[in-house]
């Protein structure tokens, strides 16, 4: 009875597997076409949302591309325009380097002291014994040509000053908006309480706010008296705000920082351009050093050079080629930043 039962067990049991099988059988396609339909639905709600966020990168990708051409076209108007005024100003006259030198001199007051002093050296040369020719060749260069090497070494000076000073000032500028002051207060702080030359250039800002100048273009004035690419980007940076908007003290610190690191660029290659710097100076000093030994331990042996024509020759195409390595050199080893 046992085992009748157990037999009718396991034969219920197989039917039902059997049945099992026959029902996936049938059903099996029409799972799988429901399971690749709901794998498709979730494909294509998932491209859905993908193409909704690639078209709002796109869309803000656009308008930066917009805003960023609108700051470039700003920006080469703004060159053009600077250039356009610095061909006006006169940048190379002689009259915009003495302004450039921080010093109150006229230029027809310039040109009398260069004479003088070319008459000077004239008659002192000439009374010392040299030739006539020899003597107003020196008077010549004397009057032409060392007042204007005065002048340019003074405009460097005073650049290398203002250039030091500069970001701290425009750090002062930046805490003074941030606490709340307007743009003409903050200019007017640099101009009296800041450090020379910066302070004289941000006073000749306000003086001509005051003559009814608006602030960009006063900004814009003071490459006449200060042409750095420092105070162009300053001037740029006062007039893109000026029409656009935005945040102020942001732009100036962000300048602040730029000019910082300028500054540290220039001092790095300074430095690591040092070395050629002494070689290319040893090297343009060595002829002239083996001449001087030369001539203290025999003199007879180099004089031919001074009293033969032949030597007067040689002495002059050596000084050609020197200066043209002399010329070569220094070209390899100045760098503009």
């Amino acid at each position: 009875m046992l085992g009748l039962d157990i037999t009718v067990v396991a034969i219920i049991a197989l039917v039902a597997i059997a049945a099992g099988a026959v029902c996936y059988g049938f059903l099996y396609s029409r799972l799988e076409v429901e399971k690749k339909v709901d794998t498709r639905l979730s494909r294509v709600k998932a491209a859905e949302t993908d193409l909704g966020k690639v078209k709002a990168a796109r869309d803000r990708v656009q308008e930066l591309s917009k805003r960023r051409k609108s700051v470039q076209d700003s920006l080469k108007e703004l060159e053009k325009k600077q250039e356009e005024k610095n061909k006006r100003m006169g940048d190379g006259s002689m009259k915009a380097k003495l302004g450039q030198t921080g010093l109150q001199l006229s230029v027809g007051r310039f040109y009398m002291l260069s004479v003088a002093f070319g008459v000077f050296v004239f008659l002192v040369t000439f009374v010392a014994g040299l030739p006539l020719l020899a003597a107003a060749g020196a008077g010549f260069v004397a009057a032409l040509g060392l007042p204007r090497w005065v002048v340019g070494f003074l405009v460097k000076r005073r650049q290398k000053k203002f250039l030091e000073e500069f970001p701290n000032a425009l750090d002062v500028m930046v805490r003074s908006i941030k606490s709340g002051l307007p743009l003409n207060d903050a200019l007017r702080l640099i101009a009296s309480d800041g450090q020379e030359p910066v302070k004289t250039e941000f006073r000749r800002v306000v003086e001509s706010q005051q003559v009814g100048l608006s602030i960009p273009e006063a900004c814009t004035r003071m490459m006449m008296t200060m042409p750095l690419p420092e105070v162009n980007f300053f001037s740029i940076v006062i007039t893109i705000q000026s029409q656009a908007g935005g945040n102020l003290s942001e732009a100036i610190g962000n300048l602040s920082k730029v000019l910082r690191d300028r500054k540290k660029m220039k001092a790095k290659v300074s430095a690591l351009s040092m070395e050629a710097k002494a070689s290319a100076a040893i090297i343009g000093a060595l002829p002239f050093v083996v001449a001087l030994l030369v001539y203290l331990t025999s003199p007879q042996y180099i004089s031919i050079l001074f009293t033969d024509p032949r030597g007067h020759l040689i002495l002059l195409c050596s000084g050609v080629w020197m200066s043209i390595g002399i010329f070569v050199m220094r070209n390899m080893i100045n760098f503009d930043i």
